[in-house]
């Protein structure tokens, strides 16, 4: 049986609270009448008291208490009050604490306190928020619990709050509506093809791409009417990027189409949904530069290991860039393909080799036989590269670069033989490079951020001018009545 607590600490929002607890032989027993008094405040408060309790000054002093207890830190206000309020003597006393991460940072606090948790504690602690009202008798409960919903907002708020440089939750987001962008354009691109080809099916075949076939079946629309249009071969040739032969070509085979005739009705809503679907694809494209840009702020080394889609795939599917670092290679590796791995797992089948990595240009360059080993090398490259983009000040490109070269020569040494280079080495040589790199960064972020300044304070100076203006703009003076007209 494990010890039995003298003390246990309670976390409220308001401040910290020692609860006493009445002692016992055997934690066997504590453990039974606790379960017992959970419903009955009246026989809990005979096993547990209140020893001290300890307010926070205000609502910030609150926050910076929970957030280091979030990160298992003894905040300097947890350590002044276990001081004034634990016995002088603390070699035999023993404290029940609810975190086990906390137990580092106040076994360092004060080495001779005996820490214990989990088990009774927990209980001890889920009767504690039951029956706090009845155990704390003389605190202004109807404040208490105006204090929980203010921490509670401000911590979540902490939480929320983000630098807008290296935001991940934005690539997360961005990339599923990329998932989603393509399958819809696939999806959409097919059904234009099969409602246009009625009219003209020939065209399916001189325009493959689903881009070219949505612009050329706006421009085209009516075959039987292309005489009308003056300007109709100058579109063609633009949207087929100026290939005179290929114009040629979608001309002729308008003119002597096997297709039937269409309303013109059918013609103008096939008008709008290939103008729909084109303009979705345009907006792909430039989803997928804003996904490049915020990879290159993100993460850029990891984007330019493997490149922004699989490196944002990979994000995603972690939850966060800060997830991913702290996976380690054999978790990216196979990341993406969990229910393959379960499934071998299951049925004693060999495991997956890859998963989201599949996606990158590395594994389709590597022969069937060296597969696994490329990816387990590429996934070992994948960690450090997101560790290094998570969590250095400045993140810059280089290392992804250095590592993406060492991949290459991975896949020289499997076909080849040539022996690549040390990764110590490399990693020397790449953390050289990066100096030059960061400098010219910051170099770039000050000036911006002076640029900013100036144009803040250009927008400032107007309006400050304005009331100065007005302010030593003269007030016109009152008329004094003359005593005449008074009387």
């Amino acid at each position: 049986m494990s010890e039995v607590p003298h003390f246990v600490l309670y976390e409220h929002a308001a401040g910290y609270a020692l609860m006493k607890v009445k002692e016992f032989e055997d934690a066997g027993l504590i453990l039974q009448e606790v379960d017992a008094a959970h419903a009955d405040g009246y026989k809990f408060s005979q096993i547990i008291e209140l020893a001290s309790f300890d307010p926070f000054k205000n609502t910030e002093a609150a926050l910076e208490n929970c957030n280091s207890i979030s990160e298992g830190l003894a905040h300097p206000d947890l350590t002044n009050f276990l001081q004034k309020s634990l016995p002088k003597k603390k070699k035999h006393v023993v404290l029940g604490i609810n975190d086990s991460k906390l137990a580092g940072s106040l076994t360092e606090a004060f080495p001779d306190l005996k820490l214990v948790f989990g088990g009774v504690i927990t209980e001890i602690l889920r009767g504690t928020r039951v029956h706090f009202e009845r155990l704390a008798k003389n605190l202004p409960h109807h404040s208490l619990s105006k204090a929980q919903l203010s921490l509670g907002h401000s911590y979540s708020r902490s939480k929320v709050k983000f630098d807008v440089h290296r935001v991940d939750n934005m690539v997360i987001q961005s990339i599923a509506l990329l998932d989603q962008l393509d399958k819809d354009i696939n999806l959409f691109g097919m059904r234009i093809r099969e409602w246009y080809s009625y009219h003209y099916p020939e065209l399916f075949r001189l325009a493959p791409d689903q881009y070219k076939y949505s612009r050329l079946a706006v421009a085209i629309l009516d075959r039987n009417k292309m005489a009308e249009n003056e300007n109709l071969e100058n579109e063609i040739l633009e949207i087929v990027d100026n290939d005179a032969e290929k114009t040629a070509q979608i001309i002729e085979a308008a003119r002597t189409s096997m297709g039937m005739d269409i309303s013109d009705l059918d013609l103008e809503n096939i008008k709008r949904f290939a103008g729909r679907v084109a303009s979705l694809m345009e907006y792909r494209n430039q989803l997928h530069e804003y996904i490049k840009d915020r990879m290159d702020h993100c993460a850029p080394s990891l984007s330019a290991l493997i490149g922004e889609q699989v490196g944002a795939r990979l994000i995603s599917h972690a939850g966060s860039l800060t997830n991913l670092a702290k996976y380690p290679a054999s978790t990216v590796q196979i990341l993406g393909a969990e229910k393959a791995l379960f499934r071998a797992l299951k049925t004693r089948s060999n495991t997956p080799k890859y998963g989201l990595l599949f996606h990158s240009s590395f594994i389709g360059k590597a022969g069937t036989k060296n597969k696994g080993r490329v990816s387990r090398y590429l996934a070992n490259k994948c960690s450090i590269a997101a560790r290094v983009d998570c969590f250095s000040e400045t993140p810059v490109s280089t290392y992804g670069e250095f590592l993406r070269q060492q991949v290459e020569d991975r896949l020289e040494y499997f076909t080849s033989g040539t022996v690549p280079k040390k990764n110590i080495d490399v990693m020397k040589e790449a953390e050289e490079a990066a100096v030059e790199v960061k400098e010219k960064v910051l170099k770039k972020r000050k000036k911006a951020a002076k640029k900013a300044k100036r144009l803040s304070e250009a927008a400032v100076a107007p309006a400050d001018a304005e009331a100065e203006v007005d302010e030593d703009a003269p007030k016109p003076k009152k008329k004094k009545k003359s005593k005449a007209a008074d009387e």
